[in-house]
């Protein structure tokens, strides 16, 4: 994807694209973002009211496990009930991933070698045809086959690909390619070397993330690490970022990736200074404040909030909305890079939030008038 300048571009690596419900993955697609519910599934308006959060927060896709025939007979009315589409996480028993096709899935997640004879993987492609399911086949280095252990002795790039393949190779011979691949890891190491190899001899589109990567803190930065490694490298058609963490705190890391990456732009993007003595205001605080406020904001907003005048006018030139530490609690207000007003501590984060909140309105008028267009122009060539 193009980006401001060229050192900022990152080719991504050639896919084909399938379908999850409405979303595409792979090809020229965005990346999109996923997490995965952690309610029982049974509960169905438990795991409804979860997915809603996560959509508040900007998720693309909603994986939700189905171990049990309880929990299919739930999914219809999740599936009915939210906005994005649903994964159905399977693991062995080939009858529930027919219940979740059935019930209105999106996808399966399933490792085909796993689900038993052929004619059980024949069924379930079948069922997924019919219902116009895709299929994600999930490898994980903490659950690989056993004649690959013995082969391998122990999990490593070459024994995840080898799984993925395999795994592949049962839907291919049905005919069936409607399907993405993971090969995920909690080693960094392990789990980045997996996917490189992987992305080099398949064109299947890669899901991809750092699997039990550990709590908030731990895990973002873990998850930060390896899927930074890989998106930069042009690596990846869609991701989640696995935290012992709420689904949403997931999404939110994830669109922070692709957003320090260019790769896809929501909501505000704040660049901050770490502060320090020159500070004219107290950065933390408000940046904290300014956080909480605007992570409503959907529209792709930069803003700069630098505590004294060394850096911020540079930072406010590459930001939309700027605010720069001056001296007697009187602080710069910039607008696209120039400087625009002056504002008082006292009033200082109620006004910021209003300016963002005014563009990110406009945005918004902008891209609803951008949208009638297109439709009036589709309907003209009808």
């Amino acid at each position: 994807m193009m980006s401001y300048r060229p050192y900022q571009q990152i080719m991504r690596r050639k896919s084909r694209q399938i379908g999850v419900g409405k979303v595409r993955v792979g090809g020229d697609a965005p990346i999109t973002v996923q997490t995965m519910t952690n309610t029982p599934t049974e509960d169905a308006k438990a795991t409804i009211e979860q997915i809603r959060r996560s959509e508040l927060a900007g998720v693309d896709i909603v994986r939700v496990s189905c171990p049990t025939e309880e929990s299919t007979a739930a999914l219809a009315e999740i599936v009915r009930e939210v906005n994005v589409p649903i994964v159905a996480d399977i693991h062995f028993h080939y009858r529930r991933a027919i219940e979740a096709a059935q019930a209105g899935a999106a996808c399966l997640r399933i490792n085909p070698g796993n689900i038993g004879s052929k004619d059980r993987v024949k069924e379930v492609v079948r069922a997924a045809r019919d219902h116009g399911c895709s299929i994600r086949i999930g490898v994980n280095a903490g659950s690989l086959e056993k004649h690959l252990l013995e082969k391998y002795g122990e999990p490593n790039p070459e024994a995840l690909v080898e799984s993925a393949l395999w795994h592949a190779d049962h839907l291919l011979q049905e005919g069936f390619d409607e399907f993405k691949i993971s090969v995920k890891a909690s080693d960094v190491f392990l789990a980045v070397a997996a996917y490189q190899q992987l992305a080099e001899v398949c064109d299947h589109p890669l899901h991809i993330g750092i699997t039990e990567a550990g709590g908030k803190r731990a895990g973002t930065v873990k998850s930060a690490i390896g899927l930074g490694s890989l998106l930069w490298a042009g690596i990846g058609d869609t991701l989640r970022v696995s935290l012992s963490a709420e689904p949403e705190e997931e999404v939110s890391v994830g669109w922070e990736m692709l957003k320090s990456l260019h790769l896809r732009h929501r909501g505000v993007k704040i660049i901050s200074c770490p502060s320090c003595a020159r500070q004219g205001f107290d950065v933390i605080r408000t940046v904290e404040k300014l956080e909480e406020r605007l992570a409503h904001i959907d529209q792709p907003i930069s803003l700069s909030i630098i505590g004294c005048v060394v850096n911020g006018p540079g930072e406010a030139l590459m930001t939309d909305i700027g605010l720069t530490g001056g001296g007697a609690g009187t602080h710069m207000v910039y607008a696209a890079g120039k400087t625009d007003h002056t504002i008082r501590s006292d009033e200082m984060v109620d006004h910021i939030v209003a300016l963002v909140t005014a563009k990110a309105e406009v945005l918004a008028a902008e891209k609803r008038a951008a949208a009638a267009a297109d439709d009036a122009k589709a309907q003209a060539a009808e």
